[in-house]
Order: structure tokens, then sequence, then C-alpha cells
């Protein structure tokens, strides 16, 4: 299970017998082919100078058993940071069990992450253990940590205290031994600010910080992922050599690249489908519009705020006038269901878009009956 690293195979910018040129280090995820529809990011190099200072960090922080909290956008290779950290601590060799902690209901969030007892609940026909007690001697990575629910975090603070968790159902302790890696693509402190996540967890988790930056912050490893990209789908697609042409290569380096590693690794798939003659050109590479962060030329001030904020500082000022002991709370509904809709009723995009935590998102929509049906 764990992931795979070695030097990309890509040319050389220099001569190819100047010993001091070294090939950036790959590290992919295992069976990264079964992960085809997966928002994660599947390879990760390290050739710009800033994710190269990342890498530098991550070897010296490793080897140590202390808690460690990822920060990254979606896309951006977390997962692959965190078994990186467990192949190099004492650890490696023993379990990394990887949970995304937004993929479970509140009722089954603490069966899934500390087990259960026969009996504990209905439909609990036998014991399990939980995740925890899974990975124990080796690295539980809790992905998306933020969406985990008020009353697990305390007792997620509880196991990392104690080490030792008590199934569901048991009044019995089980001694674990397992390092936790926490990654989330909100700003905890902002959540801690307000009232979503635990500040004591918090400082619990945030022993050691890494910050991945985002693919359009290191211009540098855009190329060599693309490469390496290239390689994977034109094997797969049984294809012979393929080139990146220069007008290709520098759409790829100019493009914000709003979904990070992924969506490159989707560009690159969808481009070799469609191009001829083994050549990988601008017009075969269908790039997003979505976010793309435009930066005003150089020696211009920035642009004036726009049109929508001035209006909806217009309404407010409206508002303010009509006084209601229930305006910030309307308000708040009216925000958090827009989202919802603008998002197609989709609860983790519309949490990310606001910045909040999935389960805030879902409680205050059931609360005002916007999903009722997942009461």
């Amino acid at each position: 299970m764990n992931a795979l690293t070695h030097p990309l195979d890509l040319p050389s910018p220099a001569d190819a017998t100047e010993p001091e040129w070294e090939a950036p280090t790959l590290l992919t995820l295992p069976n990264p082919r079964k992960l085809t529809t997966s928002i994660r990011a599947t390879a990760q190099v390290f050739q710009d100078p800033r994710s190269a200072a990342l890498l530098e960090r991550i070897r010296l922080v490793a080897p140590s058993d202390a808690n460690v909290l990822i920060i990254g956008e979606t896309g951006t290779g977390k997962e692959l940071i965190a078994r990186h950290v467990h192949d190099l601590s004492r650890r490696s060799g023993k379990p990394f069990v990887a949970v995304n902690c937004g993929a479970f209901s509140e009722n089954l969030v603490e069966s899934e992450l500390f087990g259960h007892e026969k009996g504990a609940f209905t439909g609990a026909f036998s014991a399990k253990t939980g995740w925890f007690e899974a990975a124990n001697g080796g690295t539980l990575f809790l992905d998306e940590i933020g969406d985990l629910p008020l009353p697990i975090q305390v007792k997620l603070l509880r196991v990392l205290q104690e080490r030792e968790v008590v199934r569901l159902g048991s009044r019995k302790s089980v001694p674990i031994d397992v390092r936790v890696i926490a990654a989330t693509n909100v700003r905890l402190q902002d959540a801690v600010a307000a009232g979503n996540f635990r500040e004591d967890l918090f400082y619990r988790l945030h022993v050691v910080h890494l910050a991945l930056p985002t693919l359009r912050e290191r211009p540098g490893d855009i190329l060599p992922l693309a490469r390496h990209f290239i390689e994977e789908y034109r094997r797969r697609l049984g294809y012979g050599a393929v080139r990146l042409d220069e007008s290709a290569e520098r759409k790829l380096s100019e493009h914000a690249w709003p979904g990070n590693i992924r969506e490159l690794e989707n560009v690159i798939h969808h481009g070799l489908l469609i191009c001829q003659h083994n050549v990988l050109g601008a017009e075969h590479l269908h790039l997003s519009s979505l976010n793309i962060q435009r930066r005003a030329p150089e020696g211009e001030p920035p642009p004036a705020e726009t049109a929508p904020h001035q209006a909806l500082e217009d309404v407010l000022r409206e508002l303010f006038n009509e006084p209601d002991e229930q305006l910030f709370e309307k308000i708040e509904e009216t925000v958090m269901r827009t989202a919802f809709e603008f998002c197609h009723r989709n609860q983790v995009q519309a949490a990310k878009l606001l910045g909040i935590s999935r389960n805030v998102l879902r409680s205050r929509l059931i609360k005002n009956r916007e999903i009722s049906a997942l009461k």
C-alpha cells in the first residue's frame, strides 16, 4: 500500500552526460489505474524550487512520530504527501490507512473510526474494528478532517491524548500505536474561530504543518507532470511515443489550473484521445475556464471592486433600515441555500465554495428543509 517513489524519466535540459543534473522525484499512488474517477492527484513531482523545498521539509519531519497537518487545495496531492511521510518514517512497511472523514454520515463516522461491538446499534450483527485499530503500528491518514462533527472531534482528541480507543458499545479500552496525519482544503483556523472545529484538537494535530502549494504556484512542476501523464496514458492506450509541441507547452504553462494536478491529468488524458501523428498540440488541450485568477499587468493598479459586491452592500443597507431580530439568521440561510443550488445541490462543492465544513452546511440545510430527505 506504499506510494511508489522513483526518479521521473524525463529528457535532461542539458547534456545527459553532465553528472550534476538529477531527475526530479516522482510519487505515485498505488494502483492509479483504479482511481480514474477519483478527484485525488495520482502523481506528484518536485522539480519547482517551491516543491523541492517542501520535499526537503518532509525529509526533516518524517522520521519523528509527531502528528502532521497537511493543508492544500483539492487535487494538490495531500494523500501522496502523507504516504511519503509514512514511507520515510520508522513506520514504513507497517499499515498506512487512508480515511475520508467527509465520506461517512454522522451516524456512522464514530463506528468507522473507533469500531463497534456486536449489538451496539441496529444492524451491528457482529463486532468490527475501527480504522484506528486497523492502522495500529502504522499511520492513519484522516483526509478532510474539518468535516468531522464536533462530538466526534471530542472523542478523537481523547484518543490522541490517551493513545487508546473504546469501541462503540464497549467499556473496554484498546491501546493503539498510531501516527495521525490529517489533511484539509479549508483553513482550520477560520473553522476554530467560527466554532466549527475544536481549538484543542487543532493544536493537537498542528504539531507539524505542511502547506502544499497549488500547481499554479509551482509552475516548474507543470511540464514534468504533463510528460509523466503522457507516458502513463499513452501506454494504457497502446500508443507509441507522444511529444508535446511548443504551443502545447506554452498553453499548459500559462493556465491557472484551478483543479490542480488532477485537472492536468484529465486534460492530458483527453488530449491523447484526440491528438494525431503522435504530437500533442495546443488545439488538443481543452482547459477549464473556472476560477482562473488573472493578474493585472505590471504597473497597473488592481481592478476596482466588482459590481456584484457593490450591489450586495446596497441590498444589505436596505435590510438594515428594516430592523429584524432574525436578520443575520435569514441572511446566512439565504447564502447557504443559494450556494447549494448554485452547486447543483452538491453539498461538498457548496461547502467548499463557502469555506465551511460539509457538516455545518448539511445541518443548516436540514434545519431549513432544503435536504429533508437526508434527515
